[in-house]
């Protein structure tokens, strides 16, 4: 009989200098079993969609459409008949449906419905959630059988902890937790690709089963958006740059790729 494989660990240093462990996410993935992404030609590049209870983390700077991107992925899911949940650390509800509503979703009529469901948590709270193995998010996600979640953003619930040890911990507490609900999620956190090339958000990074990058740059006098593919386990995805625009409806990335040095346009 085959031996079963233990979890893969994380090594890493307390400030006294002594060495801890971290046990990572167990992965609930149902192979080869995509859902579309919504993102209005992505999914060719990712061939098909995100797999099904899969964690997905979009890493942008300011105005790069990373919070747009998180909310197509939901609104995708209301069309299929699925229960989908926004959380928020940042965004206040009257001010969001109305931004929603200029690019052609109604969310309060969706909310409604009864499909589409709003958190705005503070990071303290999630602290909190965290101590409590779900709280009041995990009643809502399996009482509303909510199957898509975006969490916009993960930068604030980063700055709540001290060192890294105990930052690490909290986000794989965090992964775990979002795995054992079986939803497929898009995670948003806000650091600029080019500026800032230097990982601030390893342990997210490493247990997201996909990283997509979005970029918003400066080319002559005005300012472009592109996504790039960074990482999608089991998936030979495209490994190329590709433009992309915003408009009324949400992202279309354009069907064909940038040929340049985008590090050279800002």
């Amino acid at each position: 009989m085959k031996k079963k494989s233990n979890p893969k660990k994380i090594l890493v240093k307390k400030k006294n200098g002594k060495k801890a462990t971290l046990k990572r996410s167990k992965k609930r993935l149902i192979k080869n079993e995509k859902i579309p992404s919504g993102i209005k030609n992505l999914d060719p590049l990712i061939k098909g969609g995100f797999e099904k209870n899969s964690i997905n983390l979009v890493i942008a700077g300011s105005g790069s459409g990373k919070t747009i991107f998180s909310m197509e992925f939901l609104i995708e899911g209301i069309k299929k008949g699925e229960n989908c949940l926004y959380i928020t650390f940042e965004e206040k509800k009257e001010e969001f449906y109305f931004n929603m509503k200029e690019l052609g979703w109604d969310l309060e009529e969706l909310e409604r419905k009864g499909s589409f469901f709003f958190l705005e948590y503070t990071p303290e709270k999630v602290k909190i959630m965290l101590e409590e193995g779900g709280g009041a998010i995990e009643t809502l996600v399996l009482t509303k059988k909510i199957k898509r979640i975006a969490v916009d953003s993960l930068t604030s619930f980063g700055l709540l902890f001290e060192n890294d040890l105990e930052k690490r911990k909290s986000a794989i507490e965090f992964f775990n937790m979002l795995r054992k609900w079986n939803c497929t999620s898009v995670l948003t956190y806000e650091r600029d690709p080019i500026k800032d090339p230097k990982t601030h958000s390893s342990v997210l990074e490493f247990e997201s089963d996909s990283i997509i990058v979005l970029y918003f740059v400066r080319n002559k006098k005005t300012r472009e958006r592109f996504l790039e593919v960074l990482k999608m386990r089991g998936t030979n995805h495209s490994k190329e740059i590709w433009p992309f625009e915003i408009g009324k409806g949400g992202i279309v990335i354009k069907k064909r790729p940038f040929e340049g040095d985008i590090s050279k346009l800002s």
